[in-house]
């Protein structure tokens, strides 16, 4: 495509001829023969600094917010690059979104099963889906790797003119507010935007929770129609100025979407499902009172589609568990149960503990770490969560990064202290895995708490295969 027809319609300026791009890149040591590439600004470097080692690969062209002296190629002069590449990208591959149903889910929790929720919902209903998450990117049942919960602009409209290109009716992604932020999602018009609820997370790179909060509202500046946990302090916030249709859910206050009769055992929850589309008795197969969250905003999402009760019901009913989500792991017969979840925040983290102590008849054992270079101030506050709703815990290591490991533990110590919970440190994950099997007790529920999905850890600098679910059956065999 021409760099004249890639941004006809976004304001710039070019200085130089026109030239034919073959591809676009951000990353310049991806940059081909005919790339255009993007010099973006982030927050600890800028693609400008690349610019003169992209050209000697062969770009085409550059998109800069600023000139770049010394090149030869044609550079393209916005005040966001950031925007410009998405537009551009969008562009590029034929504006993939405008042809199928766009849903985005975002909130602090229960993104990823919302999703997975949806995908069987419409699945039963006959659609085709494409699904864009944490664990992965699908179409229908096919696999495509991911590595961030919402991929980058250029990235993420190729994964759709590919989905698009597949046949598929309805995308449904979760989208992070990282990626609000940066604007990856940025020109994007979605038919149904979710709120799903709103707690501490990611201050690390919001600073406050209400700039964390703001990133979010942004989705719901670009949405036909919004779909809002009524039962959230935050859902009066999202919902304030919205010009679009809004359907509420919620179970402690009167919403469009609510449950009643809810009954929560080791085996799954069951609940009266309440629309103005008429009621629905509900049979989940994922324990817990999140669950049922899940399961309501999923229902409001569908029926803002015009999905009838029925293909909603079909479609919950017959959906299995999520990977890494309250996802029980084979222990044989040894007479305790080990459960993986990808709890990483601290009312995510409370939520699984107290859904656990709900159907446990032994003790809960909890076994968590903190990531290393994200949001410090949530480390003692998911110390104390654990000591204070749990049997017993194990203080280990999540993903320390560039962190010292046995720093991030004790400052989650800090907060088990303030509990009357016993406790014990084990830096080494597979250690301290190895030790909360070795001394279970009969009917103990270990939680294995904050990788879920994840095969790998990350320290150092390096990631390191590092699965939960071999690491369990490896030590069961010995």
């Amino acid at each position: 495509m021409l760099l004249s027809q890639l941004f006809a319609s976004i304001k710039h300026e070019r200085h130089g001829s026109d030239a034919d791009i073959k591809s676009i890149q951000y990353n310049s040591r991806k940059v081909e023969e005919g790339s255009l590439f993007c010099c973006i600004v982030g927050n600890v470097s800028d693609g400008h600094k690349y610019a003169h080692q992209a050209v000697e690969k062969g770009a085409a062209a550059l998109l800069v917010q600023h000139l770049v002296e010394g090149v030869e190629v044609p550079q393209i002069v916005v005040k966001d690059s950031r925007k410009a590449m998405a537009l551009a990208s969008s562009e590029f591959y034929g504006n993939p979104s405008r042809e199928m149903t766009m849903v985005g889910i975002t909130g602090t929790n229960g993104k990823t099963s919302t999703t997975y929720m949806l995908k069987a919902i419409a699945e039963a209903a006959g659609k085709k889906v494409g699904l864009i998450g944490t664990i992965r990117n699908m179409i229908g049942d096919e696999i495509i790797d991911t590595e961030r919960t919402t991929p980058e602009s250029v990235d993420l409209h190729r994964i759709l003119r590919l989905m698009k290109d597949e046949g598929v009716d309805i995308v449904v992604m979760e989208v992070s507010s990282h990626s609000l932020d940066q604007k990856r999602v940025y020109g994007i018009e979605f038919d149904v935007a979710e709120f799903t609820n709103l707690t501490q997370d990611h201050l690390d790179y919001h600073k406050t929770f209400e700039r964390y909060l703001a990133a979010k509202k942004l989705l719901f500046k670009v949405c036909k129609a919004a779909v809002i946990n009524k039962d959230d302090m935050n859902a009066a916030s999202v919902s304030e100025g919205l010009k679009v249709p809004i359907m509420t859910f919620g179970i402690c206050e009167k919403s469009n979407v609510y449950a009643t009769e809810i009954e929560i055992t080791t085996k799954g929850v069951q609940f009266d499902m309440h629309t103005q589309m008429g009621d629905a008795h509900m049979s989940i197969s994922t324990p817990g009172l999140f669950s049922v969250f899940n399961a309501l905003g999923s229902a409001a999402v569908a029926l803002t589609l015009g999905f009838t009760m029925d293909e909603i019901k079909q479609g919950l009913e017959g959906m299995q568990s999520v990977s890494g989500r309250l996802e029980p792991l084979d222990t044989g017969n040894r007479g305790f149960s080990v459960l993986l979840d990808y709890a990483h925040t601290p009312d995510a983290l409370e939520n699984v503990i107290k859904t656990v102590s709900e159907f446990a008849k032994g003790r809960v054992v909890t076994l968590f770490g903190c990531g290393g270079d994200r949001d410090q101030a949530k480390r003692p506050i998911m110390g104390e969560i654990a000591g204070r709703f749990s049997d017993f815990v194990i203080v280990t290591s999540d993903n320390p990064r560039s962190e010292e490991p046995m720093a991030i533990i004790n400052e989650i110590v800090e907060g088990v202290k303030k509990s009357a919970c016993e406790y014990a440190v084990i830096e080494n994950r597979r250690e301290a895995i190895a030790f909360a099997l070795a001394s279970a007790q009969r009917d103990d529920v270990i939680i294995l708490a904050g990788k879920g999905h994840e095969n790998y850890q990350e320290m150092s600098g390096s990631k390191y295969h590092f699965d939960e679910k071999e690491i369990v059956a490896e030590l069961l065999a010995q």
